[in-house]
């Protein structure tokens, strides 16, 4: 989406004598700060809840400069949507009270006096000092893992008293943030969220009667884990938790197409036979599990080409060296 072209239309209009277009567009938008530092003027509305204070959020913005068309930053709209933490990836005071005013889905304009964004300095040489900012900003989800940062601090027994309900929703943000990281290619700090949910879930001493709902919980977190560790090119753990996820459903599809990955890479080929295979019982019209199989059965030729190959030159060099026949 680009900003630009709707900043343009937002800054047209009827003119009025000594004003600037930020000041007729000011008139218009809500004060959220107090003392009219941070305005706010809704596109579109969002749903649900408002920002917690300590969520990461998933953005995307544009920055202007004041009375201008031109953003100050050419990448400074984001296509791709960047996921911040509140209070610590966020610089500017004004954006930090913007996205707390707002909620999943919305689209908003914001004027940041000098004191709430780059203040007397400015930040050269894109940014004068003392400069009035425009911002857009498209609020796509949040997440609030303050909850579960606490819950990581207590002790064992602490954390036995809280109920499960609540366990499983920790559980579940930190597999969501883990997924959020995961498709923007962060896959090292998605294994640090998935590897929380787990600890999370298995501190959980649950009864009999509580244990499927824990295991319904473990199962996506194992699987995401597996493909991490895929991505991060270590095989060896990527098998090892999608055989966690089998002890769970030893019958589960992409758990054996996981494990089945892991062993390709590393040249375990008849375990990763067996493994596809069984995928392939699970899924078999599944095109991923169908071309693992006919790219493992080509590598597999030529690795077997190879070996007989290596024998075959063993073998003469016994033939033709007579110190082997001596002995």
């Amino acid at each position: 989406m680009g900003g630009s072209a709707r900043n343009r239309g937002v800054l047209e209009g009827d003119d009025a004598p000594g004003q600037s277009p930020y000041e007729r567009l000011s008139q218009r938008m809500l004060d959220i700060s107090g003392d009219r530092g941070v305005l706010k003027d809704v596109i579109r509305e969002g749903a649900g809840e408002l920002v917690a204070p300590d969520a990461s959020v998933l953005v995307k913005y544009s920055g202007y400069l004041e009375n201008t068309d031109k953003p100050f930053d050419s990448n400074c709209f984001r296509k791709t949507p960047r996921l911040m933490k509140l209070g610590e990836d966020i610089t500017l005071w004004g954006m930090e009270l913007g996205l707390l005013s707002m909620r999943r889905g919305e689209l908003a304009r914001f004027l940041f006096k000098p004191t709430y964004a780059y203040g007397t300095l400015g930040c050269p040489p894109l940014i004068p000092p003392n400069t009035t900012v425009l911002f857009e900003i498209e609020l796509l989800d949040f997440l609030d893992s303050a909850e579960s940062d606490k819950f990581c601090a207590l002790t064992a027994e602490q954390q036995a008293q809280f109920p499960l309900e609540k366990v499983l929703k920790m559980a579940a943000t930190e597999r969501e943030f883990g997924n959020y990281l995961f498709r923007q290619n962060r896959f090292y700090d998605a294994k640090v969220r998935y590897t929380r949910a787990l600890v999370l879930l298995h501190q959980r001493s649950a009864p009999p009667e509580e244990q499927p709902l824990v295991e319904a919980a473990q199962l996506p977190v194992f699987l995401n884990l597996s493909f991490t560790y895929l991505k991060l090119e270590r095989p060896a753990l990527a098998l090892r938790t999608g055989e966690q996820a089998l002890t769970i459903d030893h019958r589960n599809a992409k758990a054996l197409f996981r494990c089945g990955q892991a062993c390709f890479l590393m040249t375990k080929y008849q375990k990763a036979r067996d493994f596809l295979v069984r995928a392939q019982k699970e899924q078999p019209f599944n095109h991923d599990i169908n071309n693992e199989l006919k790219k493992l059965a080509s590598y597999y030729r030529d690795y077997m080409d190879k070996e007989k190959e290596m024998c075959h030159r063993m073998f003469a060099c016994s033939e033709n060296d007579p110190a082997v026949g001596e002995n």
